[in-house]
Parts: structure tokens; C-alpha cells; sequence
């Protein structure tokens, strides 16, 4: 994927109907780590993500707290930027579907679908979940007491039936089939599978693209019937286009869309396949290059969330661990895109523990204080060839995962290598040596490596090491090669992470 050298990641824009929380940390910096590592081997990024603000359930919150929708998700902006500052969030930009470039967006391509006879006029009715704004079939739902609930949020559905514009999906059923079936945008591979069956069995039915406005007037309106608000899914889905400026800005479309990568969560996977594609597809549009798909962090089997009251607050994870990059770090290393992960304070403390504070971070503080008090902090050039060879085949393997993004098994060839050099210098014993230097430069090297490839991960405590041994983060995978660095000064030997009570 670095072969062509613009790239495009985004995450899911979220409701702001609630402060952000661990669930919208885990895509959020997975996100983000992928936007870092392109950078830094030289591409040029663009990172989007923000809030999508409009639709029934933004409008119920607004109502219940006795405000006006846009007041609310202003107010509720505001704490999202200030979350994802305190994780070291570094989005191009932040995007609101209240954004006036947004609506302009919207409106063009409803225009488009409407022109091109993908929209049509009938009667909807069905069991709709205005949590996950979303009609339920009877497949989905399930039966309590004798009322249908939503699988995600567990409350009762509510009935709707009224006219509204239809998008015709089923006319794109084998395209989305093919995309599907024989290309390998979606990642794991086993998701698309998933969609795939789910088409088999209840085909790809068209779908309802608008709400009447006397029942949610906070949307955007269709251009061509004011009578409607657009569903909000729509409006959603069209924020990854209107980030890069479609369609006034062909230039910058045409550079990044090319290799756009997507990161969601499981639970919309079937908003970014079966609609997207085919939305994507009526106005002349390829799917993105990588649908990147994860699992979910659970509590007792169940998806983190706000409605069943098992949240993990980004706030009791900064406080138990100190630093935001701890917390970015534990979600890189627990981040799982085949299956679910369940929430363990246990399991988050040995990884801190064992990971980052013995392992890697004991590395650090070990070889810089050897290069001190043995070499005065001075280490000129002098690499042991032998083992550079055994870092280099472990950096290579980093390098790949990450390319494939496969973020937390990149971390672990981080750890492999911070344990090989704690065994080196345990067998080499340069306090010992009459030639200290090669085993302390070597293990020098081996840390600004894997420090480098940690960089994406928890990026302001490598910038601090670096000053602290007197060098500089630079762009390209040259710098990745051992013996890069002529000569280390060695200012002081920072304990970068301190023991949790």
C-alpha cells in the first residue's frame, strides 16, 4: 500500500449525544497510529474524523435537555476535540455533517442519485432503533415480553410507517456481490463473507433516504422535496467525500481517494459495504482502497456502550495509568480485528507493566545510562554486524504488519526486539567489556529502531527520548536501517514510564 504515496484515513464520524469513551478511543487512535506511520515513512496524509450531528436521536437529546440540536452538538463538539486532544488525536481535520461544505455535498449528490433514477417515491413501515438509526428485520430483532428490541441496545423498537424517497440498492446486489466476493477491499476478509451471506439470504433491498420533516426536521433537506429531511446514514456516509472536497476539489479527490482507508467498528459494517459501495457506485465512485473492520471491546460478552451502562471512561484510564500515551499504547497492543476483546483492568495492567514499564522502557533506561556512565554519552559509530542482522529481520516484520495494517502485531515485533537486546546485553555484559562500545552502540540502535517504530503509537514520549539521546525523527524508511546514525550524545536517561500503584 505505500506504493502510491497519498493516503487518505478516516475514521466513523460519532453522535454527540455523550462524551467520547473507551469504544471511540479504540478507533479513534488505531486510526490515527495508521495516519502516523505513513507519515513517517513519507507519505502525504490526510486524516478525517469527526461528528455526525443530525437525525432523531441527536434531535430527542437536544429536546430532553431543552436546547436547541445545533446549540447541543456545538457544546458536545467541543468535548470531543478536547478528548482527542488529550489522546494526541492529530486529525487534518475535523468534520461536522452541520459543516456548510458538508450540506453542499449532500445536496449534490442527492441531486446526482435523483437525476440518474436511483430514487424513487413509496410507503415504508417497519421496527426502527433510533439509537442505532436503523431499521431492524425480523432476522435481527428479538422478541421480549412480547415487544421487538434492538440487538445492540436492547429497548423496545418503535413502529414507523409513512412516504418517503427510496434508494434502488437492489439494482447494485452483483456489483456489491462482485466487490465483495472477489476484491479484497474489506479487511478481515471474513466480514465481507459475513455481508455476503446476509445478501444471500434477504437479497439487497432498497432502502428509505428520507424522514418527514414534520417528524425529524434536524437534517439536511432533500433538495428536491423540502417536505423531507435526508436519513441520516446518507448524510453520514457522504462526510468522507465532502473531507476531501468532492465535488468542487477533483484535484484532491482524485489524489487520496485512490488509497483511502476506512477504520470502523463491526457494528456499522453493513452501512460501509451494502449501502456505501452502492451509493459509491451510482455516482461513478470505486469503494476505498481498505475497509479496516474491527471487533468490539466487551464487558461480560456485551459491546461497550452507553444505553447498557458498561462503559470505561477515557478519564479512568488517563488516571490509572497517567499518561494518554499508556492508554494509546494498551489499545494498539489489544487491538483485535477478527474477534472481540473483553475489557480487563488485569490484562490492561500486565501490559503496561510487563510491556511497556520492564520491557521496553526498562531497555531505554538501561542502555542510556551504560552509554553515560561507561562512555561518557559519547558513542561514535561501531555496529555489531551479527546482531544487527537478528534486529533488521524483526524490524522487517514490524514494517510489513504495520504496512498491512495490522497494528498490534507491529507492536509485538516492537516488544521481540526490546527483549533480544535485553538478552544481548545480558550475554555481552558491556560493564565488563575492554571494548564496550559495539554492544552499546548496537543496543543504542536497536532502540532508536524500535523506538521509531513505536513512534506512531505513543508519539510525544519517543519525541522526548529522542532529544534526551540527541537525534532527530525524519521521514523515510532509511532511517529504519541499523548503523544510521553516525553518533549518539546521550543528555540523560529517562524513565519513561513510572510503576502503577
Amino acid at each position: 500500500m505505500t506504493d502510491v504515496c497519498s493516503v487518505y484515513v478516516t475514521t466513523p464520524i460519532y453522535y454527540p449525544n455523550d462524551k467520547p469513551h473507551l469504544g471511540h478511543a479504540y478507533t479513534t487512535v488505531l486510526a490515527d497510529i495508521a495516519f502516523r506511520w505513513y507519515s513517517l515513512i513519507g507519505c502525504e496524509v490526510l486524516f478525517l474524523t469527526g461528528t455526525d450531528e443530525h437525525g432523531l436521536k441527536l434531535q430527542r437529546e437536544a429536546e430532553k435537555h431543552g436546547v436547541d440540536p445545533k446549540r447541543f452538538v456545538d457544546s458536545m463538539v467541543n468535548i470531543y476535540k478536547e478528548y482527542w486532544k488529550l489522546l494526541n488525536i492529530r486529525y487534518s481535520r475535523f468534520i461536522r455533517t452541520t459543516d456548510s461544505d458538508h450540506e453542499e455535498t449532500v445536496r449534490h449528490v442527492l441531486n446526482e442519485l435523483y437525476g440518474r433514477g436511483y430514487v424513487y417515491k413509496s410507503r415504508y413501515s417497519g421496527w426502527y432503533c433510533t439509537g442505532c438509526e436503523k431499521f431492524y428485520s425480523e432476522k435481527e430483532y428479538f422478541i421480549e415480553n412480547g415487544k421487538p428490541l434492538c440487538p445492540i441496545h436492547r429497548r423496545p423498537l418503535e413502529f414507523i410507517e409513512e412516504d418517503a424517497y427510496f434508494l434502488k440498492l437492489s439494482a447494485f446486489k452483483d456489483y456489491v456481490v462482485r466487490i465483495l466476493r472477489e476484491g479484497d477491499t474489506v479487511y478481515p476478509k471474513h466480514y465481507a463473507l459475513e455481508v455476503l451471506s446476509k445478501i444471500e439470504i434477504e437479497g439487497l433491498q432498497d432502502i428509505a433516504i428520507s424522514r418527514l420533516k414534520n417528524r425529524v426536521y434536524w437534517g439536511i433537506e432533500l433538495p428536491f422535496d423540502p417536505q423531507y429531511t435526508a436519513y441520516v446514514w446518507i448524510d453520514a456516509l457522504l462526510n468522507y467525500l465532502s473531507g476531501l472536497g468532492y465535488p468542487r476539489n477533483t484535484d484532491k479527490f482524485n489524489k487520496f481517494w485512490s488509497n483511502s482507508i476506512q477504520f470502523i467498528g463491526k457494528d456499522i459494517l453493513w452501512f460501509h459495504t451494502a449501502i456505501w459501495f452502492s451509493l459509491l457506485a451510482m455516482i461513478g465512485i470505486p469503494p476505498p482502497k481498505k475497509l479496516v473492520v474491527h471487533a468490539f471491546l466487551t464487558f461480560k460478552g456485551q459491546k461497550m456502550g452507553k444505553s447498557l451502562g458498561n462503559v470505561v471512561s477515557i478519564d479512568d484510564m488517563a488516571k490509572r495509568y497517567g499518561t494518554a500515551e499508556a492508554i494509546r499504547f494498551i489499545i494498539a497492543r489489544i487491538s483485535n480485528f477478527d474477534k472481540d476483546s473483553e475489557i480487563s483492568w488485569d490484562i490492561y495492567d500486565s501490559i503496561y507493566t510487563n510491556d511497556l514499564v520492564n520491557n521496553y522502557g526498562n531497555l531505554v533506561r538501561r542502555v542510556t545510562t551504560l552509554a553515560k556512565k561507561i562512555l561518557e554519552g559519547i558513542v561514535e559509530k561501531d555496529l555489531d554486524t551479527d546482531f544487527g542482522q537478528t534486529v533488521s529481520e524483526i524490524r522487517d516484520k514490524a514494517i510489513e504488519s504495520y504496512n498491512e495494517l495490522k497494528i498490534s502485531e507491529a507492536v509485538k515485533h516492537v516488544l521481540d526486539i526490546a527483549h533480544e537486546t535485553n538478552a544481548y546485553l545480558n550475554k555481552k555484559e558491556p560493564w565488563k567489556s575492554s571494548n564496550p562500545r559495539p554492544t552499546i552502540y548496537t543496543s543504542l540502535e536497536a532502540v532508536r529502531i524500535s523506538s521509531l517504530l513505536l513512534y506512531p503509537v505513543i508519539p510525544e514520549t519517543i519525541e522526548k527520548l529522542f532529544v534526551a539521546i540527541g537525534i532527530e525523527i525524519k521521514k523515510g524508511l532509511e532511517q529504519f536501517n541499523m548503523g544510521f546514525v553516525s553518533r549518539y550524545i546521550i543528555k540523560e536517561s529517562p524513565i519513561l514510564f513510572k510503576k502503577i500503584d
